[in-house]
């Protein structure tokens, strides 16, 4: 079974994936193409919130099930990717087989 905090991850995860798509496929084409600055106001500020708390999340996991720097750094580094998130995710689900 699937930690908690492994699931509270993997959750965040994917919403602070989706919101950076978001903010890179719809808000920004929003605000340069048409002129709508709205959008990025919105949406920058809740993918900020998920960003932060997804790297929290990562140093807990870190803690908790005694995972190696590079794997930290390498979570962190895929926060920062359009699809890191998914990449993590399968990570994670492969290794709570």
């Amino acid at each position: 079974m699937m930690p908690r905090d492994i699931q509270r991850l993997r959750i965040v995860g994917m919403l602070e994936g989706a919101s950076f798509l978001l903010l890179l496929g719809v808000a920004m084409p929003l605000k340069y193409a048409l002129n709508w600055p709205w959008a990025v106001k919105v949406l920058g500020p809740i993918h900020g919130v998920l960003f932060v708390l997804y790297l929290i999340l990562v140093v807990v996991a870190w803690r908790q099930h005694a995972w190696n720097f590079a794997r930290v750094v390498t979570f962190a580094v895929a926060s920062l990717l359009p699809f890191g998130p998914l990449l993590v995710d399968r990570q994670l689900k492969a290794d709570w087989r």
